[in-house]
């Protein structure tokens, strides 16, 4: 679970951070509460979920939508 969470929070950094953050964030505390030997990863998999929200607050403050781009 720690490793899929990283993975997904790094993928959701580039593509659909609206559904891939969240997810990673649930998955990275279940694996954290279920004492993972894996810790260092499940705790970058909850911090790269938060990271995705992040992004996608800031994408929606300046484009007004969840998609990147360059304007013009």
């Amino acid at each position: 679970m720690a490793v899929a969470a990283f993975v997904l929070g790094l993928t959701g950094l580039l593509v659909m951070n609206i559904v891939l953050g969240p997810t990673a964030i649930v998955l990275a505390s279940l694996a954290l509460l279920r004492g993972t030997a894996r810790r260092g990863r499940a705790l970058l998999g909850l911090g790269l979920g938060v990271a995705d929200l992040v992004v996608l607050a800031v994408l929606v403050t300046a484009n007004g939508s969840v998609v990147w781009g360059f304007g013009g």
